[in-house]
């Protein structure tokens, strides 16, 4: 697996963040799952393919729902930035992994109990590609009453109303802002709502976004105040004005400029005293 797919998976492994994510599109913000109600799944699942071959294939997130030990539901996430023709091949896939497990589980008493799988897609374009299996598949007409339909549940994340995105309460509420904001006005502007994984959060936003100004980190000091996307900006801006003129001080100086020109040029450039443009040059 890539690392662009473990990171995107990390901050929806959190239970807080996975329950937040099934009441709000499945349940309208009421709280039917609880986090201590998830238990962990396998993602990952086998089939043979031509020749007998033993193939591989894994879902982003999944987790077992409990109430007390009884098993009610297995629910999944899949992550997607750009429209998949074969989307609902591809839940079709996953889902019917998940209930040939159930089938062969050694415990017969067991109920075969649903498996919801749901697609968070962050493109800044709604999904446009068929969201059910019989719209991606050639049917002849005969065989069309026969044939089952899936449908794969495909959540738009940059074009939820503003009232959805306030229903969330963990991290994803800041992502889903975010998407949003994006989409309307092309930038963004952070609200109060504190972080609770920071890492986790800025990963999955910059994987998602491309941009590698949320690469920011946050010292564990830092981290046990109340950190909030305004400091992540405001600490990401630094960083660049940082890397910026450690651009332009290598440059000059593969031209042989001297230090004392080199300063001057980073007080003239970046607002700087004699003093703060001397720490970047004679270091």
């Amino acid at each position: 697996m890539g690392q662009k797919d473990i990171t995107e998976k990390l901050l929806e492994d959190y239970n807080d963040v996975f329950a937040d994510i099934v009441n709000v599109l499945l349940f309208r913000g009421n709280r039917i799952v609880k986090e201590e109600s998830l238990k962990e799944t396998k993602v990952k699942s086998q089939y043979k393919a031509e020749a007998g071959k033993l193939h591989e294939q894994e879902r982003d997130v999944a987790k077992y729902w409990q109430d007390g030990n009884v098993l009610v539901a297995i629910c999944g996430l899949e992550n997607q930035t750009a429209e998949e023709k074969y989307m609902p091949l591809r839940v079709f896939s996953y889902d019917g992994a998940s209930y040939r497990r159930q089938l062969l589980s050694e415990n017969d008493e067991n109920p075969i109990v649903p498996v919801v799988s749901l697609v968070l897609h962050f493109g800044m374009k709604e999904w446009s590609s068929p969201h059910n299996l019989k719209g991606v598949i050639d049917i002849p007409k005969e065989l069309e009453p026969y044939v089952n339909d899936y449908k794969a549940n495909i959540f738009n994340i940059a074009f939820l109303d503003d009232e959805t995105v306030q229903m969330f309460q963990s991290d994803f509420r800041i992502v889903a802002d975010f998407f949003v904001q994006k989409r309307k006005n092309k930038d963004y502007v952070p609200d109060e709502h504190k972080i609770k994984h920071v890492d986790e959060m800025l990963k999955l936003l910059q994987v998602l976004t491309g941009d590698d100004r949320y690469n920011v980190k946050f010292s564990e000091a830092e981290k046990k105040e109340d950190i909030k996307m305004c400091d992540v900006m405001e600490k990401a801006v630094a960083e660049e004005r940082i890397n910026s003129i450690k651009i332009l001080v290598s440059s000059l100086e593969e031209f042989g400029i001297s230090s004392e020109a080199i300063i001057e040029k980073v007080m003239e450039k970046f607002n700087f005293s004699r003093d703060e443009a001397t720490k970047y040059v004679n270091k």
